[in-house]
C-alpha cells in the first residue's frame, strides 16, 4: 500500500512532458530531462537531432514558460525511482482502488485548470491552435503499470544499463528461439510448393543471378542507357540500366493471382484484402488488383528500382501501400521457406556431401526496410500484414507483442480537437499518431508474426528517418551500429516528399550506410551466406521503391546516384498539363520574375541579392503595406530575417520553431496593419496550415515545394473581406533551375515559354470571368 501511494507521489512530481512519455512509451526518454542531458552524452547526442537539424514536429512551438517549469534539475531521476517502485509493488486490486480515487481528486482540480487554459489560449487565437495536450496523472499511471506488466509478462529486462544509465530500447527476448531461422524447419503445408518450383520465380531469378566483375565494373562506371514506354496507367514511364540485355517492360493487361509466384497464403488473403479497392474501380474485372496496383506490382515483381511521383494520400496512397506491402512479405517468405527447406536438407543430408549449394542468407538476417514518417503509417502497414497472413477468420495468426505495439503506435481519437478545421489533403496526411521518432524490427516465420524483434532477429524493420538515424549515429560516436543494414534486398521510401519537410539529411545519411560490410559476424554460418553478400555487392542486387507526391531534385539525386540494382531502374516520368494556377479563385495580377544564374550553386545568393535591390525596393512605400513573404528554405529565412532587422524594417516573421504566443502577436499585428512585412516560412505552413489574414502583397521569395500551397497561399487573400477595394499583387521569383517547381504551378508549356523567352518578366491574371 505505502509503495504503491509512494509511486503515485512520484508521479505526481513528474513534468508534463515526462508523463506524456511515460504513458506512451512505459519509460523515461531524455529529450525531456536536462539530468540526462548532462550526465549522458550518448543520449544527449540522439536528441539533439531535433534541435541541431531541421523541424521534425510540433512539439517546437510550447510556450518558454511551460518549458522553463518543466525541466527543473533533480537529483535522482523521478523515472528511476518510479520504475524501481513499480516495479516491486504487488498489492491487491482494491488496494489500488483507493489510491486511485484518493488522486482523482487532485487530477480533477489540475483538469480544470488546463482546460481554462486551454480555452483563453484557444480565444486568443481565433479558435485555430492546436489544443494542447495535457495528460492526466491517472491515465499515465495506469499505463506505465500496465507497459511494466507485459514487458514482465514478455521477458523483457527493464535494468537500466550501467554504462549509460538509460532503460534500454523495449525487445521481445523471450520470443528468440521459436524465431529462429537456423532451428526452425519448413512445415510441410507451410511450404510454397507452387511458387518455388515454377522457373519464372522472379525471386530465385534475381537472387541466384551470379555477376561477373566484368558487369560489376561495367556498372560503376559506364552512364546507364534509358527507353520510354507508356504505359495505361502509370503514364511515361523511363526504363535505364547499363547492362544492355535488359530490355523495356511491357504492362501486363490482365493479372491472375494464381499465376503469380506468391507465396501460398497470399495467393487467397490478397483478393480479400484488396477488395476494398476494387470496388471503386470503374470496369470491375477478374483481377485482384486495381490498373494501377497491377502495373506498380508488375514493375516491383521484376525487382527493378521504382520511383513514383504520383503518390496522393487522398486518392491513391492506400492502393499503393497495399501493393508494396504485398512485394515485401511475399519476398520475406520465400528467403525464409528457402532457408527452413534448407535446414531441413541440411538435417537429412549424408556426411561427406557438399553444403556450397545451400547459400540462401545474407551477412544479417533483416531483408526489408520500410521508410515511412508517422507511427500511423507503421500501424496501418503491420495491419495490412497481419491481414495478409491470417487466411481466414478461424486461423488466426500469433502475434507477439501486438498490445504492446497498438498501444504505442495507435492514436486517442479525443485527443483531436473538435473544432480544428483543415484541408483534405492536411487531414490525410497528419492522421493518427504523428509522431517521428520511431523504429520496430518484425519478423515472420511461417504461420506466427513476432512484433520488437532485435534488429539481427528481424526480417522487416519499420522506420522514420530519424528513427533509423539515432541507431547509426554519426562517426565519432561510442554507441553506433549500421551492420543491420548490409543485406537489406528491398529499401522502400514511403512518402519521401514528407521528409523534405522533416529533415532530409536523414535520408541521405541512411543511403551512405546501406549495403555496407557489417564490422562484427553477428554469429552468421558463413557456410550459407551467398557469395554476392560475401563479395560487397549486396548493393548491386538491392532493389529500391521510391514513392512521392512529387517530383524534386533532392529526391531524384537519391533515385539516381544511390540505387545501383543491375535490374536497371523504372521512373514514372509525366509533365503537368495545367497547373496549381488555375485553382486560384482571387482576381489577382501574378508577376513571374527570372532571375539569372550560372549554376546550382549561385542561386542561392542571386536570389538574395535579386530582392534587395530589385524586389524589396518597390514595396518599401508604406503603401504596399500587408505584405507576406513565403519562403520555403529555413536558411534563406534566417537570412532575410537578419537583413530586416539590419535595415530596421517594419516585419514580423513567423517559423516553424516560432512559439504560439508569437505567433499569434505576429497574426495580430499583421492583419491591423501594425507590421508591413510578414516572413511566412514553408514548413510552418505544412504542419499548421493557419489561415493568414490582411494580406494584400504577396512574394513568393522561391516557388513552394508543393505545388498546391501556391494556389492555397494566393486564396488566402479573399480571407479578409472589410468591403474595401484593395489592390493585390504577387510576385514570384524562379530561375531556369527551378523548371520542375514551375511547371507545377504554370503547366509545362508556359513554362517552356518562360524559360527560353528573352524577357525576364511574365505576367498572368487569375480569377477573370
Amino acid at each position: 500500500m505505502g509503495k504503491r501511494r509512494g509511486g503515485r507521489e512520484l508521479l505526481r512530481s513528474l513534468s508534463k512532458k515526462q508523463k506524456k512519455h511515460l504513458r506512451e512509451f512505459g519509460e523515461e526518454h531524455p529529450f525531456y530531462d536536462k539530468v540526462f542531458a548532462c550526465c549522458f552524452i550518448g543520449c544527449y547526442c540522439c536528441c539533439c537531432l531535433h534541435f541541431c537539424f531541421p523541424f521534425q514536429s510540433e512539439d517546437s512551438d510550447k510556450s518558454s514558460k511551460e518549458s522553463d517549469s518543466e525541466t527543473e534539475v533533480e537529483q535522482v531521476s523521478g523515472y528511476h525511482k518510479l520504475l524501481a517502485t513499480l516495479k516491486t509493488s504487488l498489492e491487491s486490486e482494491s488496494e489500488e482502488e483507493e489510491d486511485e480515487s484518493e488522486s482523482e481528486e487532485t487530477e480533477e482540480s489540475e483538469a480544470e485548470m488546463d482546460n481554462e487554459g486551454s480555452q483563453e489560449t484557444a480565444e486568443e487565437e481565433e479558435g485555430e491552435e492546436d489544443k494542447n495536450d495535457v495528460p492526466e496523472e491517472e491515465e499515465a499511471t495506469d499505463t506505465a503499470e500496465q507497459m511494466l506488466s507485459q514487458e514482465q509478462a514478455d521477458g523483457t529486462d527493464t535494468s537500466c544499463d550501467p554504462h549509460h544509465g538509460v532503460i534500454e530500447e523495449f525487445t521481445d527476448v523471450k520470443h528468440e528461439s521459436e524465431f529462429s531461422l537456423e532451428t526452425n524447419f519448413m512445415e510441410e503445408e507451410s511450404g510454397d510448393c507452387n511458387a518455388d518450383r515454377r522457373d519464372s520465380n522472379p525471386f530465385k531469378q534475381h537472387m541466384d543471378k551470379e555477376l561477373e566483375e566484368k558487369e560489376i565494373e561495367k556498372m560503376s562506371t559506364l552512364p546507364k542507357t534509358s527507353s520510354q514506354s507508356q504505359w495505361p496507367r502509370l503514364g511515361q514511364v523511363i526504363f535505364s540500366s547499363t547492362l544492355e540485355k535488359h530490355k523495356t517492360l511491357k504492362a501486363d493487361k490482365e493479372v491472375d493471382v494464381k499465376q503469380l509466384p506468391l507465396h501460398k497464403p497470399l495467393e487467397s488473403t490478397w483478393p480479400k484484402v484488396n477488395k476494398q479497392f476494387l470496388s471503386a474501380v470503374d470496369k470491375p474485372t477478374d483481377s485482384s488488383f486495381t490498373p494501377l496496383q497491377r502495373e506498380l506490382f508488375c514493375i516491383m515483381n521484376s525487382y527493378r528500382d521504382l520511383f513514383y511521383p504520383e503518390r496522393n494520400a487522398l486518392t491513391n496512397g492506400e492502393e499503393i501501400r497495399h501493393a508494396y506491402c504485398l512485394h515485401a512479405l511475399n519476398h520475406v517468405l520465400k528467403a525464409n521457406a528457402q532457408v527452413l527447406s534448407n535446414n531441413a536438407k541440411l538435417r537429412d543430408r549424408k556426411p561427406g556431401t557438399d553444403t556450397d549449394d545451400h547459400r540462401d542468407q545474407g551477412l544479417t538476417r533483416p531483408k526489408v526496410l520500410m521508410i515511412v514518417p508517422f507511427r500511423e503509417c507503421a500501424l496501418r502497414i503491420v495491419h495490412i500484414f497481419i491481414s495478409l497472413l491470417e487466411v481466414n477468420d478461424k486461423k488466426k495468426i500469433d502475434v507477439s507483442n501486438k498490445k504492446r505495439f497498438k498501444g504505442e503506435f495507435s492514436s486517442d481519437p479525443e485527443e483531436k480537437p473538435p473544432n480544428l478545421k483543415r484541408p483534405e489533403d492536411y487531414e490525410a496526411i497528419f492522421a493518427g499518431n504523428i509522431d517521428d521518432h520511431f523504429r520496430i524490427g518484425v519478423a515472420i516465420l511461417q504461420k506466427s508474426m513476432r512484433l520488437y524483434a532485435p534488429f539481427y532477429s528481424s526480417d522487416i524493420i519499420i522506420a522514420s528517418p530519424l528513427g533509423i538515424r539515432t541507431v547509426i549515429g554519426a562517426e565519432g560516436e561510442k554507441k553506433r551500429d549500421f551492420d543491420f543494414l548490409s543485406s537489406i534486398e528491398i529499401l522502400i521510401i514511403d512518402q519521401a516528399d514528407i521528409y523534405l519537410m522533416q529533415n532530409w539529411e536523414h535520408v541521405l545519411h541512411l543511403m551512405k550506410h546501406i549495403n555496407l560490410l557489417p564490422l562484427d559476424s553477428h554469429g552468421v554460418d558463413f557456410s550459407r551466406v551467398r557469395m554476392l553478400n560475401l563479395n560487397n555487392w549486396s548493393k548491386y542486387y538491392r532493389q529500391t521503391l521510391l514513392f512521392s507526391a512529387l517530383q524534386d531534385p533532392q529526391i531524384n539525386s537519391v533515385f539516381n546516384k544511390h540505387c545501383f540494382n543491375y535490374m536497371g531502374q523504372a521512373a514514372v516520368r509525366n509533365v503537368p498539363l495545367t497547373g496549381s494556377i488555375s485553382h486560384i479563385v482571387v482576381q489577382l495580377p501574378h508577376v513571374f520574375r527570372r532571375l539569372e544564374a550560372d549554376s546550382v550553386t549561385s542561386v542561392i545568393d542571386g536570389r538574395f541579392q535579386f530582392f534587395i535591390d530589385k524586389v524589396l525596393p518597390e514595396y518599401r512605400d508604406a503603401i504596399m503595406s500587408h505584405t507576406l513573404i513565403y519562403i520555403p528554405s529555413y536558411f534563406d529565412y534566417v537570412r532575410l530575417r537578419n537583413y530586416f532587422k539590419k535595415e530596421d524594417l517594419n516585419f514580423t516573421h513567423i517559423c516553424e520553431y516560432t512559439k504560439k504566443a508569437a505567433v499569434c502577436r505576429a497574426r495580430r499585428f499583421f492583419l491591423k496593419g501594425e507590421k508591413q512585412f510578414l516572413l511566412f516560412t514553408e514548413r510552418f505552413h505544412f504542419y499548421k496550415r493557419y489561415t493568414i489574414k490582411g494580406i494584400r502583397n504577396l512574394i513568393f521569395y522561391e516557388l513552394p515545394t508543393y505545388s498546391h500551397f501556391y494556389s492555397e497561399i494566393c486564396n488566402m487573400l479573399k480571407a479578409t473581406d472589410n468591403g474595401v477595394d484593395a489592390t493585390w499583387t504577387c510576385t514570384v521569383l524562379y530561375s531556369k533551375y527551378d523548371a520542375q517547381k514551375l511547371a507545377a504551378v504554370v503547366g509545362i508549356d508556359r513554362t517552356a515559354q518562360m524559360l527560353q523567352s528573352k524577357k525576364n518578366v511574365h505576367l498572368f491574371v487569375t480569377g477573370e470571368n
